[in-house]
Order: structure tokens, then sequence, then C-alpha cells
């Protein structure tokens, strides 16, 4: 055989060999990454707030229960307190505890924002109290005590604004449908009571009282949660008009949302 083709073919070989080789080597090495020496650099992230108790979980329903004290107010009783004055502190009036209790749906309008329908039953009224307005007679205690016992389906419709993740404040309108109304007399003396009968009044009064409500609140993470407001009456008590006289309720309460 030629030496030339020889060394040609021996040549051509090593040269095809070399280039296998490159290419296994090539496909096995690991890519390096370079090691970084600069400064750290943290990337900035933009926090979102959560508010765990408000809109952003969806459409919540709950329970809620509380207490309140109301009275009533408008010209008619403060025509009744001015007439008092003359009785050196005979008749009182006072505001009357009671109990309220209901369901409510949140529904949500955003991160801060939600609408809140509700239903509940709630205890309104007032509280008059007189004495015998002579001195020679308290050893007596001779005493008539009247208690305007009203009780009411009360509909509000409140918007919330969160302020916080959980504190917001609430307001909106509200209707009151009247289930029942009474009126207690109470009268004794030396520690016993003498009269003690109920009349019912719910015909003198109005089937549907509007108003508007407006207060705080704080929801927890767990559901749980603490409310105070107040109640203004708007329409007058009295369906025929003859007397001016309002609802004004100060309530506080507990619910839960689930």
């Amino acid at each position: 055989m030629n030496t030339k083709r020889l060394f040609g073919r021996l040549a051509a070989a090593t040269l095809l060999f070399s280039v296998f080789s490159t290419a296994a080597n090539a496909q096995v090495v690991t890519h390096r990454v370079p090691k970084y020496t600069g400064p750290a650099q943290a990337r900035s992230v933009r926090a979102t707030p959560s508010y765990s108790s408000s809109a952003t979980e969806g459409v919540k329903f709950g329970v809620r229960a509380g207490v309140n004290v109301s009275d009533f107010s408008g010209d008619a009783v403060s025509s009744v307190m001015d007439l008092a004055e003359y009785t050196n502190g005979a008749v009182t009036k006072q505001m009357k505890p009671g109990f309220y209790a209901g369901l409510y749906a949140t529904l949500p309008l955003g991160p801060r924002f939600a609408i809140e329908p509700g239903v509940g039953y709630s205890e309104k009224g007032t509280i008059l109290t007189g004495r015998i307005p002579l001195e020679q007679f308290d050893f007596l205690n001779a005493k008539v005590t009247a208690t305007g016992r009203l009780a009411y389906l009360d509909i509000p419709l409140l918007a919330k604004a969160y302020l916080t993740d959980g504190l917001y404040l609430y307001a909106g309108p509200q209707a009151s449908v009247l289930l029942s109304g009474k009126a207690r007399v109470q009268a004794g003396a030396l520690g016993f009571n003498a009269i003690n009968t109920d009349f019912d009044i719910k015909n003198q009064f109005r089937q549907v009282d509007f108003g508007v409500v407006g207060g705080l609140g704080y929801q927890f993470r767990n559901g749980l949660g603490l409310s105070a407001g107040y109640d203004y009456g708007l329409s007058s008590l009295d369906k025929n008009n003859n007397f001016d006289a309002y609802n004004r309720v100060i309530k506080a309460s507990v619910n839960y949302s689930f």
C-alpha cells in the first residue's frame, strides 16, 4: 500500500475520532454559573394588606346577639318632662334595657367595603316613674312605674367601611316592623305591689318605623366580632299623629361570621 495513502487514512481517522470525542465531552460538561461577588440586592415586594375580616374573603353569613338601652325622644316627651319639673322630681324618665338578636349576610364590594343586609328581633321602649311629691309620705315608699314595652323586627341595610384589618365603621337605613306593644303599670307602697298590669297599646303605634343606624365594630380572624351602635328613629311612633315621639336606641353586641 502506498505510504502516503496509509498516513492520510490514519490522519483522517484520528481527526474523526477527535471530533466525536469533543462532542461527547460537550454533552456531559455541566454549565457553571459564575460566582456573584457583588452586594446582594433583595427584590422589593409590595405588600398587599390582608383584610381577613372584610369582603376579600367573599360572602359570609352570621348571627348576632346583644343588649340595648332605649328611650323615646321628641316634642311630646319634652313636654311631659317639662311638666315633670313642676313635681320636684316626683316623675322621672329612664332608658329601658332590652335584648336583640338576628342574622346577617356580608356581601363584598372590594377589599375595604361591604354591604350587610340583616334581620333581627329588638326590644325597645321607655320607663316613667312617679312618686307622691310630699316628704311626709316618703316613708310609704309609694310609687307608680309605667313601662313602654315595644318589640320590633329590625331590617337594616348597612354599608361597612374597613379602616384597618378588622376594624370597621357601618351606617345605613333601617325599617322596623312593630311586633307587639304593651304598657306595664306597676304601683305599690311599703315594698308591696298593689298593681301589676299590662295593657295592649300596639294599635296606637305606627306599624313601621323608619330610621338610620350607625356604629363601629371589630371582626377577629376566628369569626368572632364585637360592635356598638346607635339607632335613630325618623318616624313618629303615634300612628294618629297626636304626639311626636321617636325611638332612640344604644346597642352593643357579639357576632359570629361563618
